[in-house]
């Protein structure tokens, strides 16, 4: 990463600082809502009364849904800024789960439900790149890496979810009553936080907005970067690490629940173990960064992933499993974060790439639940889970296109 020191951005310290800590905030928003509405899968699969397959099916609304809002992203963080986008992002994320939750407790509607998660993914999908490009710019600004605590903090929002919503389901709170106050509380944060937030542009022009070339100016420009070999390789690496911890996001309750047998408030606990150990790896991965920098910390993470995915298959014993969840979690865990920082290492392009990468990534939110869904008929949810291995594989061989870019002798650090 290129650090520019905090000087250059026309910003003092204590605004710089206040960025950060909203920035914080809005990354656990759609922790917060994700988790929400993961904790509840296992019970709307039951009053939905659906298959593997169908479960696949409307986790497919949420992945489509990203996967349009990604593709928007580019050009409507280039048309109205990261910080108008990220605000409706939220708002509207808000709106899906609620209508999701509303379709599943007074339905019950697999139609209404599936179209509710569409909402919400492609809102979801929009804020990721706002949140992105505004996090990549905070961090340009401090002059330090920390995009790995930026997504560390929407582990923490999935922490949180996925705790209440085992409490809720323990309570037996209707998921519509549960998702709709989730709704309420991101609203509220995100109104709250919003005035703190720098414009992304700030950061390159001494706190005046700046003029920027063709790339970020135009549709054909932000539409050019699918030609750049490295932000495809990239891609890929995203890509792996979205489908390992998608996988867990979209199957873990679920195969904990049907695979090894436990309940349904223990599954969502478990799920709680891994975003945990996510959370944790994120938090410690920039002292790893620094020390070794993104190319073998990527490849190590994979490696804890392949290692977890085993232990969490074929182990029966719950609580070994359990300690396979752990590494699966910590191994998914700076793959995506460091795939951002490298996309947005030039900030003039930092949208469109990060736009670019997050699509590619998001496509294994596309297309794994229905995959792992469909195997699940035939070898159930657990075993199919092993697809996740080859991609994690992948990933840690094209690890090397997420290398740092040289930093220039003159640059400094804020520390």
């Amino acid at each position: 990463m290129t650090h520019v020191p905090a000087v250059a951005s026309g910003l003092n310290r204590r605004q710089i600082v206040a960025w950060r800590n909203a920035i914080f905030v809005v990354f656990a928003l759609p922790g917060l809502a994700l988790a929400s509405w993961v904790s509840r899968l296992p019970a709307a699969r039951d009053i939905l009364e659906v298959s593997p397959a169908q479960v696949g099916l409307l986790i497919l609304g949420i992945s489509a849904g990203s996967i349009m809002g990604l593709i928007a992203s580019s050009h409507i963080v280039a048309k109205i800024g990261a910080v108008t986008t990220v605000t409706w992002g939220v708002i509207v994320t808000a709106v899906g789960i609620l209508i999701a939750g509303l379709s599943v407790t007074l339905g019950p509607s697999f139609g209404l439900t599936f179209v509710g998660l569409m909402v919400f993914g492609a809102a979801t999908g929009i804020t990721d790149v706002a949140m992105n490009v505004s996090g990549a710019a905070n961090e340009r600004a401090l002059g330090r890496s920390i995009m790995p605590i930026f997504h560390a903090f929407f582990s923490f929002g999935t922490m949180i979810g996925a705790g209440l919503g085992a409490l809720a389901e323990l309570a037996g709170i209707p998921i519509a009553t549960h998702l709709g106050l989730a709704g309420v509380v991101m609203v509220a944060a995100m109104l709250l936080v919003r005035r703190f937030i720098q414009s992304e542009h700030v950061i390159e022009g001494n706190g005046e907005p700046v003029a920027h070339d063709d790339v970020s100016m135009t549709w054909r420009g932000r539409l050019s970067i699918w030609r750049d070999p490295r932000i495809l390789l990239i891609g890929v690496v995203v890509l792996a690490a979205a489908f390992a911890e998608g996988s867990a996001n979209d199957w873990l309750a679920i195969a904990s629940v049907d695979g090894h047998g436990v309940p349904n408030e223990t599954g969502a606990l478990i799920f709680g173990v891994f975003v945990t150990a996510m959370t944790a790896g994120r938090l410690g991965g920039v002292f790893l960064l620094d020390k070794f920098g993104r190319v073998a910390v990527l490849r190590g993470s994979f490696m804890l992933a392949v290692i977890g995915l085993l232990t969490f298959i074929y182990v029966p014993y719950t609580p070994v499993a359990v300690i396979g969840v752990v590494l699966w979690g910590l191994g998914s865990a700076l793959g995506f974060p460091i795939g951002m920082s490298a996309a947005a290492d030039d900030p003039k392009t930092a949208a469109a790439k990060v736009s670019a990468v997050a699509t590619i990534g998001y496509f294994a939110f596309l297309v794994g639940p229905p995959v792992i869904g469909l195997l699940g008929e035939y070898v159930g949810v657990l075993h199919a889970l092993l697809i996740v291995l080859v991609l994690a594989v992948l990933g840690s061989l094209v690890a090397g296109a997420a290398r740092e870019p040289a930093v220039p002798d003159t640059a400094t650090r804020l520390s």
